[in-house]
Parts: C-alpha cells; structure tokens; sequence
C-alpha cells in the first residue's frame, strides 16, 4: 500500500464508498432543502456544515495543488458555516450538493495522477507536516463531519415521523 493509495481509500470512504460507515452522498441523497436548513441545538444545520466541509476540502485542494502552504490568519472558522440567504431555496441546495461532490471527485483525481514524492513533501509553514498526513488528518476531519450531518438527519427524521429511516 502507499500513501496515494490509502488517500483515495479514504476520500472515497468519505463521500460514495460503503465501507465502516454511511458515505455522506448516501446521507444527503434523500435530504431535502427543508430538512438542510432545520436547526439542531447548536444552531446548525445539515446545509451550514456541507458548506463547512465545501470550504475546506476546496481551500486544502488548491493548496495542493499549488504545492505550497500559506498560512492566512484572515480567515474564520465559523464563517465557512455561513448561508447564503439568496441561495436557501432548492435550487441552491442542488448547487451545494453539486460543490460537493464536485471536490471530493477532484480530490480523488487528483490524488490518482499525483507523484507519490509529492505526498511526502513537508509543510515547513503547517507544522512542517508532510502532504499526506495533511490530506489524511482532512479526511478524519471530514468524516467528524458526516458523522454530525447522520446524527442531524436522524434528530431530524425523529421529530417528523412523516419521514421513515
């Protein structure tokens, strides 16, 4: 096995491959726009952390892609679980959902015509962590994630019993 290799293993796993848990694209194919904006506790919602994981995987895409690391303090965490209030209506749940897949079909392109040298390059200016422990430690993050979006989706379904699992 390589890094490449067990990358794309767990890429896949995230999002379309049946493996130790539900791929997020089995989540989301049944989730409705209304289902996507209902708020749990936190106030969030299934949309806000799609979003969430859109900004992520795009931003860590380009930066391998580039090659390179920049640290930007300028960005904020919570703002990357932000809605666009001029795109909550269906249509905009289906570009979302298209952003989605959209990346993590990039990422797995990329990764399968990537050199295995560039895996193991360090980020001297991120911890000086080599390329795939950076998309390995995305992944991890984007499986947390689904994890909360499944949790959400069932919270969800429980209050309205219209819905069956």
């Amino acid at each position: 096995m390589t890094y490449k290799s067990i990358l794309i293993d767990q890429i896949s796993a995230c999002y379309n491959d049946k493996s130790w848990f539900i791929p997020l694209e089995d989540i989301l194919e049944d989730v409705t726009m209304e289902e996507a904006l209902t708020e749990d506790d936190n106030k969030q919602t299934i949309w806000s952390i799609v979003n969430h994981l859109i900004y992520w995987n795009e931003k860590w895409l380009e930066r391998y892609k580039a090659g390179e690391f920049v640290l930007n303090h300028g960005i904020n965490n919570d703002e990357t679980f932000a809605l666009n209030e001029d795109q909550l209506n269906d249509a905009g749940w289906k570009e979302t959902l298209n952003r989605l897949e959209n990346v993590f079909i990039s990422w797995r392109v990329v990764l399968e015509e990537t050199d295995e040298s560039k895996l193991t390059k360090q980020l001297p200016e991120y911890f000086n962590a080599p390329w795939w422990g950076v998309v390995s430690n995305l992944s991890i993050h984007s499986a947390y994630h689904i994890g909360q979006i499944m949790l959400l989706k069932k919270q969800i379904r429980a209050g309205n019993k219209n819905y069956r699992e």
